[in-house]
């Protein structure tokens, strides 16, 4: 299976996240749900208990949260497909990631740009997904800087198998490099959600990674 296209949705408010998912609703049925805490990211957004989803739809929650042990029973309530805590975080991952395993669902870690993906091997072997994180936290926008696609080899040298992610300035001048360099997963938020054709862009995003390289 080729590289997919996840539309990020960043809401401070209810009604903003109630806005963003009908503007994608047509599209996708691989959401990516961003959720904050104010302190590992300096914004606000909707609680976790506030996020949903159209039934049928695969459900990634991006949790950008200092201490993911406070947040993973309301995450688990949720049944998202797959969620994503940072690596980044001061306290110890493997208990929550274990946790959430043993409800049924998939795990993920997300890397920041600095984070080398062999100081947290332990981590990656215990995953189903590594996000290259090429964002700002917390905030639509970001670019993505494709020096990071070096992560892919690294990782999957840990994990041949593992599925790659990426978060942070995916647009339609990039998707093409990023799919080709090995990632499955673009989630895109700002270049689908300022969009004045969301579905268009969506749809030129899908055409760009399907496309085929010319040599």
């Amino acid at each position: 299976m080729g590289a997919q296209i996840a539309p990020a949705v960043l809401a401070e408010t209810t009604t903003q996240f109630k806005e963003l998912m009908e503007k994608i609703h047509q599209l996708a049925d691989r959401v990516h749900i961003d959720i904050t805490d104010g302190e590992f990211a300096p914004s606000f957004t909707i609680n976790a208990s506030e996020a949903w989803w159209p039934e049928g739809w695969h459900a990634d929650i991006h949790a950008m949260v200092a201490r993911p042990s406070e947040y993973v029973d309301q995450l688990i309530a949720l049944k998202a497909d797959l969620i994503i805590f940072h690596a980044e975080v001061q306290e110890d991952l493997l208990p929550t990631l274990q946790k959430i395993k043993a409800a049924g669902m998939k795990t993920g870690i997300a890397l920041q740009r600095p984070t080398v993906p062999s100081t947290v091997a332990p981590l990656i072997q215990e995953v189903d997904h590594v996000m290259i994180f090429s964002g700002d936290l917390g905030k639509y926008g970001g670019s993505a800087s494709l020096m990071q696609l070096e992560k892919v080899r690294l990782i999957r040298a840990i994990k041949p198998e593992i599925e790659i992610g990426w978060d942070g300035g995916v647009n339609l001048e990039n998707a093409f490099n990023l799919a080709q360099g090995g990632v499955d997963v673009l989630n895109v938020g700002g270049t689908i959600a300022k969009s004045e054709d969301p579905a268009e862009t969506y749809k030129a995003l899908v055409a760009e990674i399907n496309k085929h390289g010319v040599i």
